[in-house]
């Protein structure tokens, strides 16, 4: 999940909320959307392995 913060980054949350607190992981702040987008891809298929 990625959203655009109020500094015009982008940051990658977990898809999933963490039970205990009910927020979301950050997975990385990026300057583009599109390296959001490619990290995320990266952390997929690393998931996979």
């Amino acid at each position: 999940m990625i959203r655009k913060l109020a500094t015009g980054e982008y940051r990658l949350y977990s898809r999933k909320k963490n039970a205990r607190t009910g927020k979301r992981r950050n997975l990385g702040t990026f300057k583009s959307r599109s390296a959001a987008e490619q990290h995320e891809r990266e952390v997929q298929y690393f998931k996979r392995q």
